[in-house]
């Protein structure tokens, strides 16, 4: 086995390696032994830098969410004023969220991997969410195209209700209703955004 420098792409090859993983047989199966001999790497490897499997989903978890949302957020040029780019970021950021296989995985096999996020405490992924979207805010307010109040406060709000639309929306979907389907309910959240946002 090889040793790994703490760079970019080192770190992306064991992430890539604990996503194969957990893609395939779930969380609770996956060992760091699995992540460290699909990555190329000794255990004592992953261990200088991730001192247990939850640490090193965590990581992944945070990579992969806030690649989706960095995705999804239009740039500058491709609206007329910053509340549309953040409406419409938000929008597909829950659907492509919705759609990405390791969320799929772990709502299927690890549900519960996810409740302390909703029920107790912010992750690395919600602050690093909360900073972009309150950045966001920030230049929405400065165009008026924002309505303006604490900006912090506005953005752990936004991220509330989208938060509930990205985890909860197929509780409310019924497969054999179309009109209440996934996709009637985001442009209900378009509606949301747009009204809370709106000066």
């Amino acid at each position: 086995m090889t040793s790994i420098r703490h760079n970019r792409s080192d770190a992306d090859t064991v992430l890539d390696a604990v996503r194969d993983c957990v893609l395939a047989v779930g969380v609770r199966r996956t060992t760091l032994a699995d992540v460290a001999r699909r990555a190329g790497v000794s255990r004592m490897t992953l261990y200088r830098r991730w001192p247990d499997l939850g640490t090193l989903v965590g990581d992944l978890m945070t990579r992969e969410w806030l690649a989706v949302a960095t995705r999804a957020m239009p740039d500058a040029s491709e609206g007329p004023h910053t509340r549309a780019r953040i409406v419409t970021g938000l929008v597909a950021g829950v659907t492509e969220f919705r759609d990405h296989p390791l969320f799929h995985k772990i709502l299927d096999v690890d549900p519960e991997l996810l409740l302390p996020y909703v029920l107790d405490r912010r992750g690395a992924t919600q602050e690093a969410l909360l900073t972009l979207l309150t950045d966001a805010l920030r230049e929405g307010h400065a165009d008026g195209s924002v309505r303006v109040t604490h900006p912090e406060r506005q953005a752990r709000a936004v991220l509330l209700l989208v938060q509930s639309f990205a985890l909860s929306l197929r509780t409310m979907t019924d497969e054999d209703d179309a009109e209440l389907d996934a996709t009637a309910f985001l442009g209900e959240l378009r509606t949301l955004l747009e009204r809370t946002l709106t000066p």
